[in-house]
């Protein structure tokens, strides 16, 4: 039995995304021990993911504190690693590369760079779609992928009958106007409008409601629909996905609620404007759509609304 590690930090949408790479990497080492190396907000995620034996936290101190990287390398040597899939696939993982595992080849860790196509630069070959990237690189690396590109996040649900009892949710459709602030061009601005409508025209059928992080809830107060949270606090993830999976449907900007919507297999919609393509963030699914414009601030609340009708096969 070997020791394999698999590395991915985040964020919340990239961690569904990997989802059913993760499945292909354990299903592909039967007999071996699966490890992950992720960040706080995701180390008790992973530990429910049946596809992992052991989860290894990293603190992602700063590149120059010698005493951290020195524990790191330690904890991380202990476990003698034949393989190393990389994931995140970022510039502090390269960094992991030269400095934790300088001995690395291409055959002992499988990364972007270690399986570029020939002739194609990694810029190039960014430019694909996220699944279809994590795809070519498992299958360089020796993989054979049948769940790389058909993500499933239904291992990461919690029970909130609790929650939802508190909150009399039976059929509702949840709504995720939030973004980071520095990402406001993913933003669309028209949710009230939206809410307005669904009220008016199907309220008897859905409650609309949101369900903000940690640091929308202020944000959250300028939204008419009914907030859910645990007490007091937002939900946390395993809580979020089970919300999602509950829900008749969801609308959400291009956030990682929208890509646990997606791999759940839930109907919903995402909202794109110019920031990126729905396609290179494989966020389109069998029942989870998208609407891509050039200027988020001109699809109407109209149109979106009815995308929803059509979706939920109903009639006003």
């Amino acid at each position: 039995m070997s020791n394999i590690l698999i590395i991915k930090h985040g964020s919340l949408g990239d961690i569904a995304q990997a989802s059913g790479a993760i499945q292909d990497i354990s299903e592909n080492h039967m007999g071996d021990e699966i490890h992950l190396l992720t960040t706080k907000p995701y180390f008790d995620l992973f530990k429910k993911n049946p596809h992992v034996s052991n989860v290894i936290l990293d603190k992602r101190l700063s590149r120059f504190n010698l005493i951290y990287l020195y524990s790191l390398m330690k904890n991380i040597k202990k476990y003698k690693f034949s393989k190393i899939y990389d994931l995140q696939n970022s510039s502090r993982t390269s960094f992991y590369k030269r400095i934790l595992f300088p001995k690395a080849t291409r055959d002992t860790w499988s990364s972007t760079e270690t399986t570029l196509p020939e002739g194609s630069t990694k810029e190039d070959f960014d430019k694909d779609s996220v699944l279809s990237r994590f795809d070519h690189q498992l299958k360089s690396s020796g993989i054979t992928t049948h769940h790389t590109l058909s993500p499933d996040f239904s291992w990461s649900p919690s029970d909130i009958s609790q929650i939802k009892s508190y909150h009399q949710l039976e059929k509702y459709i949840v709504l995720f106007p939030f973004c980071s602030p520095h990402l406001t061009s993913k933003k669309w601005p028209y949710y009230n409008d939206l809410i307005s409508m669904i009220n008016e025209k199907i309220e008897k059928k859905f409650k609309v409601v949101i369900a903000p992080g940690p640091n929308e809830i202020n944000e959250a107060s300028k939204i008419n629909a009914l907030c859910v949270l645990d007490n007091g606090k937002a939900l946390d993830i395993s809580q979020l996905a089970s919300l999602i999976k509950d829900s008749s449907f969801v609308i959400a900007n291009d956030t990682g609620p929208a890509h646990i919507s997606a791999h759940l297999g839930v109907k919903g919609l995402a909202l794109f404007g110019a920031h990126t393509t729905a396609h290179k963030v494989s966020i389109e699914r069998e029942n989870f759509k998208a609407i891509q414009v050039s200027d988020l601030s001109k699809l109407s609340a109209n149109k979106v609304f009815e995308k929803i009708l059509l979706h939920l096969n109903i009639t006003t």
